[in-house]
């Protein structure tokens, strides 16, 4: 059974990683996919090549979710070429960790507009569709760091928190409209953006996660495409942490 047969997905970040893990995840399930990279045009044009093969429409779009005029074009150009848009997933994101005391505020308006601004200009963006067809699922990825914090991490929880807040509150304004706005909040998951953790011996952060493992990309896109489905047609402004039981 595929769950977004013929769907219009648009992920952004999705040349590694989560949003790669997802991007083929939601093709699996039927859905074409929009996604956007921000410098590897020869992952991204691999990518776009994979999913083709998996028999839907795929895209790729260079385009920095951080710049409001940027989002606009994209959103324009994905509704134009794909004739709407059906799901989004605001994955695109970094992290600049550093203590409060190092920090400075070039990294924090960095992080602060990549990972907190990035989702503000493209939802604003995507909504316009769904309002069109009284349906949508915009799916905002947090992280467990926003919901706890973490030292050495203040700006990427700052930003990670605030995407908690934006959502409540998104889905409080278009749920009338049949619009779902949830959060994926992800522990600590094998990626390129974690793997120094490794570096640093696992078996200590294993000892703060209950299913005592870090997580893999599947296990977040297993997540979202729970959220864009119809599987949960009545959630929305919800925070679904994906963390093996960290934030208990």
């Amino acid at each position: 059974m595929k769950l977004l047969d013929n769907k219009v997905a648009l992920i952004t970040g999705a040349s590694r990683g989560i949003g790669e893990a997802i991007a083929i995840k939601f093709a699996e399930h039927g859905a074409h996919i929009a996604f956007t990279y921000l410098s590897s045009e020869e992952k991204a044009k691999a990518l776009e090549e994979k999913l083709s093969a998996m028999g839907v429409k795929a895209k790729g779009y260079k385009s920095d979710a951080g710049d409001y005029k940027a989002a606009e074009e994209l959103a324009n150009n994905v509704a134009k070429d794909f004739n709407t848009i059906d799901i989004c997933v605001n994955n695109a994101g970094i992290s600049r960790d550093n203590l409060l005391l190092r920090l400075t505020p070039e990294q924090w308006d960095e992080v602060m507009q990549a990972n907190l601004k990035s989702v503000f200009n493209l939802t604003k963006q995507v909504i316009r569709p769904m309002m069109k067809s009284r349906s949508g699922s915009i799916i905002n990825m947090s992280s467990i760091v926003g919901v706890k914090g973490n030292a050495g991490q203040a700006a990427y929880a700052a930003s990670k928190a605030g995407i908690i807040g934006f959502t409540k509150s998104i889905a409080a304004e278009v749920g009338s409209r049949n619009i779902r706005c949830n959060v994926i909040a992800p522990g600590f998951v094998e990626t390129d953006m974690t793997h120094y953790l490794k570096d640093g011996g696992a078996e200590k952060w294993f000892e703060k996660i209950p299913l005592g493992r870090f997580g893999k990309t599947d296990d977040i896109a297993d997540a979202a495409l729970f959220l864009a489905s119809d599987m949960s047609r009545y959630i929305t402004g919800q925070v679904l942490s994906v963390c093996g039981g960290m934030s208990m």
